[in-house]
């Protein structure tokens, strides 16, 4: 949990140490009121009491609460603005990171656990932050001020609310403990829920073609009950804790009024009023310290949940991508162009494989030659070709385009080289003209035709009334599979 907030610009850190500057003013502010009530309350019990003294203490107690409550909405907005930012810093890492991943890395992860972890648990960490800044500093701050502001008072009153302090964090730390791996397990069926969904949507088509409706909903339903049955758990677990503190409360005001009953009887008539006025200071107090654990309470509903979720963030930023490029390309390599490429005693094996798919390949594709890998299903056409890109790296021997090893290349320079059309065309939201133009965005209208062209699209290109300017949905779901492959060709 700590090493994420690493994450923290040097303005968030600003931001955290005016936020615990306000609410120190608060807590103050909050603790004084009770004073004025004290002088109150003596006075009336003496017989003393004079409405000046009423306009004074209530008008002091009135500028107090006016104080307390503009900290508190100063403190809201700075709270609000650091967690918005540190979500935004770890989107943005999460993000980057995620796009320097190899296909190895992505799918250690799986695709719906990655999207999860970039959506769902930043959003766990912006809510610890935005109501930790103000309860977190604010709730220990308040109740060791009260406590040391009313120990000196009486020891039998400090002995009742100590008694009360013990049964709430007592209360709060086991349940907690119960709760912790019922939230760990909630992230992780989020991701399979994820997961679920995806596959469920994305393959809708072969769903009703085959009436497996009722198969896919009974896995869905698989893991919607396993994620409510732990929901209610952990609320049931949660829920406990403010019956608890309730009670907690309505004990510790009786212990209150007992034990002052028991002074002011045992108190000379002379000290009664200052016994009576010490009694409303301290209940007031002493509902402080109530009411900053029951504060806590709303933190250590989301803690748990937030420190799994820092956990999984944490795991994504700490793995190394298993593929590096150089910033520079190696001067050192052949100069000569053309698009020759040689693989050289290439082998591969995946990291969950003991066995390689490609073994001790050796051949050489030279410039405008066309070459066709053939061979059954499994024997790892594909594995080879994604093997240029870097998609995955070789295991053994080396690849070479022009002369120089792809490992001594940097990623643009490398790319720059490709046109890359996969077996399941990919489309962008946008327009065809964008999609075409995806690995050129500079490139002029006429190379853009001249594309489209050679890849036999613009026989339905033209049809459309816009032409390229023809909106394409996410994933290319508005226009036909046909067209899709045409369009992708055309990118390459």
């Amino acid at each position: 949990m700590i090493r994420i907030f690493k994450n923290l610009k040097k303005r968030d850190w600003i931001g955290i140490m005016t936020c615990a500057g306000l609410v120190v003013v608060q807590v103050w502010l909050d603790l004084t009121m009770p004073d004025y009530t004290q002088k109150l309350s003596k006075s009336v019990s003496a017989g003393s009491i004079v409405m000046n003294e009423v306009w004074k203490n209530g008008g002091m107690m009135l500028l107090c609460a006016l104080g307390s409550m503009v900290a508190s909405i100063c403190c809201g907005f700075f709270a609000a603005r650091i967690a918005a930012n540190f979500a935004k810093t770890l989107r943005e890492k999460l993000y980057g990171h995620i796009m320097e991943f190899s296909n190895s890395e992505i799918n250690k992860f799986s695709t719906p656990s990655l999207i999860t972890r970039t959506t769902n648990d930043v959003v766990q960490m912006q809510m610890l932050i935005a109501m930790g800044m103000q309860i977190i500093i604010k709730a220990p701050i308040t109740a060791v001020w009260a406590i040391t502001k009313i120990s000196s008072t009486s020891v039998e009153w400090t002995t009742a609310i100590l008694i009360c302090v013990g049964i709430m964090v007592a209360t709060i730390l086991t349940l907690v403990l119960f709760a912790y791996p019922k939230f760990k397990q909630i992230q992780t069926l989020t991701d399979r829920l994820n997961d679920t969904t995806r596959e469920n949507i994305s393959g809708v088509r072969v769903v009703r073609a085959f009436n497996a409706e009722q198969y896919q909903e009974g896995k869905f339903d698989a893991v919607n009950s396993a994620i409510t049955k732990n929901n209610l758990f952990t609320s049931r677990i949660m829920g406990f804790m403010f019956p608890v503190m309730s009670l907690s409360m309505s004990g510790l005001t009786l212990a209150i009024y007992w034990v002052g009953a028991y002074l002011i009887n045992g108190a000379e008539v002379m000290e009664r009023a200052e016994v009576i006025g010490n009694m409303t200071a301290f209940t007031q107090y002493a509902l402080q310290v109530v009411a900053a654990f029951m504060m806590l309470i709303a933190i250590f509903i989301i803690l748990p949940r937030a420190m799994v979720s820092a956990k999984r963030i944490n795991e994504v930023l700490d793995t190394p991508c298993g593929i590096t490029y150089p910033e520079t390309s190696d001067s050192k390599a052949s100069a000569k162009k053309g698009g020759e490429i040689e693989f050289r005693n290439v082998s591969f094996s995946y990291q969950d494989s003991g066995e390689p798919c490609l073994r001790n390949l050796n051949f050489k594709i030279a410039s405008g030659e066309t070459f066709a890998i053939i061979g059954a299903t499994g024997t790892g056409k594909t594995t080879l070709v994604n093997l240029i890109p870097r998609f995955y790296d070789v295991t053994d021997g080396k690849i070479t385009i022009d002369g120089k090893d792809i490992r001594n290349v940097s990623q643009h320079e490398l790319r720059e080289k490709l046109g890359y059309v996969p077996q399941k065309a990919v489309l962008f939201s946008g327009d065809i003209a964008s999609n075409i133009l995806y690995g050129n965005p500079d490139g002029s209208e006429a190379e853009m035709i001249e594309a489209a062209t050679i890849a036999q699209a613009t026989e339905f290109i033209d049809q459309k009334k816009k032409k390229y300017k023809s909106p394409i949905s996410q994933g290319g779901a508005n226009v036909s599979g046909g067209q899709k492959q045409r369009l992708s060709i055309a990118r390459a």
